[in-house]
């Protein structure tokens, strides 16, 4: 059976496909034949050619990594798929997958399966079932039609309690650091936090999955010798556990590989000790998540963090050398134009440069957020009233605190100050 996996960024240039890399490995691991392609704004793509290499590879399946900003993309890409392979599947995943209507397949005519569960599990089920030939049956961790045109799921998938479970894309040649300006890894997936704005408590239901220290050690030593020591942690929660990362950070250290990391964590999951750790083995910059200063608004995020202990830990990693950068949002539940704005005050106050992660967003309401689940609890008004069914509110609302045009305002005072016209790296 062979499978050609596609990551489509049309806004930014291509980065490693890291979610389908993984997929590529589980596949090639049972024996079957799996292509991963990774596009970007920048790449040199036609729909001629695009068609010209679907005929010349003939896969047997053809999977997409799906979110709001790429779906019209992705409808595109999945009708050129059936006019070059007619008989190819076609299999829709991603963040919010899982979560989406079982009508959204009315509104993706060429698309055959949803996502339901873990990537590596439902690919292998869905790849053993287009092998045996598809017989109309459900087939586990998806969503498709029957032939009556019903919608059918099949029975959910146990997700692995050990990542090392899933073999590496990179130690199994599916990626190629030596391609790659920078390469993305992922040591642990998950986050034990309830934040209300985020999809992934309720994809993991709040359990954090990781690799072994000796698997991401394993890891970083060959992208670090194949490629160009750019790294790029996409963890949640990088430091979730620190007896864990210490191990790692001191590996890297010991092993003396010459690298440049980002990664991302939280303000009350780091310390001196271990921003030092941090510097020493390679880190140059630590993402953290602010969403917003006022005191009139984070407690409703259930974040449960406050922002003096942020600007504390933003302080010490400047102390320890470290560049950081803070996520924010706007237009969050009881938000109002002066705490927006006070927010923006906040981050340009504790020195951290606005530009990259540090261009703050509005708040974007996607599949599996309690937010999504019950926007009117929230103070969400939807700017229309019926979305297709493949879409979620996205940034098509104002709430009952700030109006559009005050949302618009707050986006102008950002892009002002930004030092690289509010273009960020899409996390």
């Amino acid at each position: 059976m062979k499978a050609l996996l596609i990551d489509f960024s049309p806004f930014m240039p291509p980065v490693t496909p890291i979610s389908i890399g993984y997929l590529g490995a589980a596949l090639k691991g049972h024996g079957h034949e799996a292509e991963v392609l990774g596009l970007g704004s920048t790449s040199r793509f036609s729909p001629d050619a695009f068609r010209t290499r679907l005929q010349a590879l003939s896969p047997d399946l053809v999977g997409f990594v799906t979110y709001q900003r790429n779906i019209f993309q992705v409808k595109a890409l999945a009708a050129l798929v059936k006019q070059a392979v007619p008989g190819a599947a076609v299999i829709m995943g991603g963040p919010q997958t899982p979560f989406l209507p079982d009508r959204a397949l009315d509104g993706l005519p060429h698309v055959d399966f949803l996502c339901r569960g873990e990537g590596e599990a439902v690919i292998l089920s869905l790849a053993e079932a287009v092998a045996s030939g598809l017989d109309g049956s459900a087939v586990p961790g998806t969503t498709s039609r029957a032939p009556g045109g019903e919608y059918v799921t099949g029975p959910a998938v146990t997700p692995a309690r050990d990542l090392d479970t899933h073999p590496s894309p990179w130690l199994t040649d599916i990626l190629d650091p030596a391609a790659m300006d920078e390469a993305i890894l992922l040591t642990s997936r998950g986050c034990p936090f309830r934040c209300a704005f985020c999809y992934t408590p309720t994809a993991f239901g709040g359990n954090v999955q990781a690799h072994s220290v000796d698997r991401v050690l394993e890891d970083i030593a060959y992208v670090v010798r194949r490629g160009s020591g750019r790294l790029w942690f996409a963890d949640p929660n990088f430091s979730y556990k620190e007896s864990r990362v210490v191990k790692i950070l001191e590996g890297i250290a010991r092993r003396t590989l010459k690298v440049e990391m980002w990664i991302e964590t939280r303000a009350d999951m780091v310390n001196r000790e271990l921003l030092a750790l941090m510097k020493r083995a390679g880190v140059t910059l630590v993402a953290m998540g602010l969403e917003s200063a006022s005191s009139e608004v984070f407690p409703h995020l259930d974040k449960n963090l406050d922002p003096d202990r942020i600007r504390m830990a933003v302080d010490r990693a400047f102390e320890a050398g470290l560049d950081v950068e803070l996520f924010s949002q706007f237009a969050l539940p009881h938000e109002r134009f002066q705490d927006a704005m006070a927010t923006l005050k906040f981050v340009k106050d504790a020195g951290v440069k606005i530009r990259g992660n540090s261009n703050a967003q509005q708040m974007q309401i996607y599949h599996g957020s309690r937010i999504a689940e019950d926007p009117n609890r929230f103070g969400v008004k939807p700017l229309r009233d019926v979305f297709e069914p493949y879409l979620s509110i996205g940034t098509e609302f104002e709430t009952e605190w700030m109006t559009r045009d005050e949302i618009d305002r707050v986006k102008r005072a950002w892009r002002a100050e930004s030092l690289d016209g509010g273009k960020r790296v899409v996390s």
